[in-house]
């Protein structure tokens, strides 16, 4: 898959890469004496003399790589630092390197030795014979070197598992003291090895993965394990080489010391072309993956497809490609083929799978229409708009504000209540067709659900959808409650927000919009006591920009897509890691939706001092 902007490749610390050309430096001779190969990798070197004097192409690429790893790796300092810190047991330092040609899952060898230099040097020697002999292209090449390590046995490892969330155990496993068999936590989580519902090594995915990787499978699982972590490096096909995180929630990932709009700009772009590239000629969306496997989702949810069109709406604002529309307006008639209409004035977006009509269907569908014609241009949708309008306020009682749920294919109610979502989308919607039409109807429906939600306290939910009709109806009504009420949905719940350990994507969006909400108070002198004596805005701004950097954990750099079956198909796009590093368009349309409005907020968000808060 080729990126068009690939982030991996163009950026670092957000800056533009530097390529350091250094002069390729001839290792020594690969025929060393036996006691110079750890076997621990289960692959056996090719002999010496089966070996052709003049390297291929492919090692050589692989040497200079190699090279600016060592460079940046084996530092003096670094070398001391890491001499205090063997990997445990009988195998003095490790050091394991994974190649990867993008297309498949990578390989890894490990390499040990008295000191950090000779198990770099075994690694590496191991690695040179194996692209020796399979003219392998080692496009990406990671280099971990041990630097922690603590023994437990089956117990210890089982309770330690217990504890942690779903692919969050982040310590790789030796499954012997000499490290003869050593699995990166990347390798144990993308191959599926830790087995989070048991909590336990799932002895079959051990051995299958053992086996797909060419290595000597296990008769049985040892007794006791040696739990190790890394600090690593990674160089990319560019021969950019950049320092990998070794602790904390960011392990394992880039060093980012600035989360500028250049460099969210780049993700956008990035993840927004691969859902371009998942949309298929009917107009469908390819909905997702499993990514350790390859696995293609096989369910379909025409809501997350409507809401997906509004993040391709998004880079269409920042380019105006026109191919781009193209795409879209495929993505938008395969969704009105869904809408069902109850008579000439009512429509709704209908979900055949489950025979039903969602509230926040019509809201979703609502929003990207209208995204859309602001957009683009054009009021080819207005009509359609306005009788999803329609069916909104068939599923409200507009004295309470309070919104019904769900109804069956043929119009007859089904559910009252499924997800908080459904208020704050069909709300948000109302609000948009008040911009739209001008029509007082849409606004006074939108102002009854903004009253039930400040009643019954929806700053409970933690909910962007909330936050996004806030946002919008603050547009057209200075209505001193609302904008407090905008305000406290984000302020109640910054502390949670900031410590949360997954990605979950929707909380920058909320805060953005919370944040435009702010804005737009200052500048038009809005009042508000709560404004005057109680908001933080130094602590939203903290937060945003701590959101901001921990959705990144949820981005496939090439170093976490390299333990995937199929790295290329989902280089460069958004994960839940979670379950089971599942991408799905819905999840990649909310990382492109809140990293959209921080590149359009960044330097706002920089003039009110985000950059000064960020670290406090």
């Amino acid at each position: 898959m080729s990126k068009k902007k690939g982030n991996h490749q163009t950026k670092k610390n957000g800056q533009p890469q530097k390529k350091w050309l250094l002069p390729v430096i001839l290792l020594s001779l690969l025929a060393i004496a036996g006691g110079i190969y750890a076997i621990s990798s289960g692959r056996a070197p090719a002999p010496a003399n089966d070996r052709t004097v003049s390297e291929s192409a492919n090692v050589t690429a692989y040497r200079e790589k190699i090279g600016l790893l060592r460079e940046q790796a084996l530092t003096e300092e670094r070398t001391a630092e890491l001499g205090n810190a063997p990997a445990g047991g009988k195998a003095g330092h490790s050091v394991l390197i994974s190649v990867c040609n993008t297309e498949q899952r990578a390989s890894v060898f490990t390499g040990t030795g008295k000191d950090v230099e000779t198990a770099w040097q075994n690694a590496d020697d191991q690695v040179a014979a194996f692209l020796m002999d399979s003219n392998f292209d080692a496009r990406w090449v990671k280099a971990d070197v041990v630097f922690t390590s603590e023994v437990v046995d089956t117990d210890e490892l089982s309770q330690q598992l217990k504890k942690s969330r779903d692919e969050f155990f982040r310590y790789g496993v030796a499954f012997d003291e000499k490290y003869q068999l050593a699995l990166l936590e990347a390798e144990m989580n993308g191959a599926k090895i830790y087995d989070y519902d048991h909590d336990c090594i799932d002895f079959e995915y051990l051995n299958k993965y053992l086996k797909k990787a060419d290595r000597e499978q296990l008769e049985k699982l040892p007794e006791t394990y040696t739990l190790f972590q890394t600090v690593g490096w990674f160089c990319d096909e560019e021969n950019a080489v950049y320092e990998l995180n070794h602790e904390g929630l960011e392990y394992g990932r880039r060093n980012v010391e600035l989360i500028d709009d250049a460099y969210v700009e780049d993700l956008i772009f990035n993840a927004s072309e691969f859902l371009m590239e998942q949309v298929k000629e009917d107009g469908s969306f390819i909905y997702g993956y499993y990514p350790r496997f390859d696995n293609e989702l096989d369910s379909y949810n025409i809501m997350r497809h409507v809401s997906t069109i509004w993040s391709l709406i998004c880079r269409y604002r920042m380019t105006e490609s026109e191919e781009l529309a193209a795409v879209i307006d495929k993505t938008i008639e395969y969704a009105l083929n869904s809408v069902l209409y109850a008579d000439e004035n009512t429509a709704y977006l209908y979900e055949e799978k489950s025979d039903e009509i969602k509230l926040g269907g019509n809201g979703v569908t609502i929003i990207a229409l209208t995204e859309y014609m602001d957009a683009l241009g054009g009021d080819q949708y207005v009509d359609i708009c306005r009788k999803l309008g329609n069916g909104i306020l068939t599923m409200m009682n507009q004295e309470t504000g309070e919104y019904y749920h769900v109804l069956n294919g043929d119009f007859s109610r089904k559910e009252e209540y499924r997800t908080v979502y459904y208020d704050g989308e069909a709300t948000f919607a109302l609000c948009r067709l008040y911009a739209l039409t001008g029509e007082e109807q849409w606004l006074n429906a939108a102002k009854s659900a903004v009253d039930h939600f400040i009643e019954a306290d929806y700053t409970q939910y933690k909910d962007h959808w909330v936050a996004y009709s806030m946002n919008e109806i603050t547009k057209y009504t200075n209505e001193p409650a609302y904008y407090t009420f905008a305000l406290q949905n984000a302020q109640k719940n910054l502390k949670e927000i900031y410590e949360r350990d997954t990605t979950y994507h929707t909380y920058l969006e909320m805060l953005m919009v919370s944040f435009e909400t702010y804005d737009r108070m200052v500048s038009e002198g809005v009042q508000s006591e709560y404004l005057d004596e109680e908001f933080e805005l130094d602590e939203l701004l903290r937060t945003i920009y701590k959101r901001a950097d921990r959705m990144l954990n949820g981005y496939f750099y090439p170093e976490y897509a390299m333990y995937m079956r199929a790295p290329s198909k989902i280089l460069d796009t958004f994960m839940v890691r979670h379950d089971g590093y599942r991408v799905r368009i819905d999840d990649v349309q909310h990382n492109i939706g809140g990293y959209y409005l921080y590149y359009k907020n960044y330097d706002k968000l920089v003039e009110y001092g985000m950059l000064e808060c960020r670290d406090k």
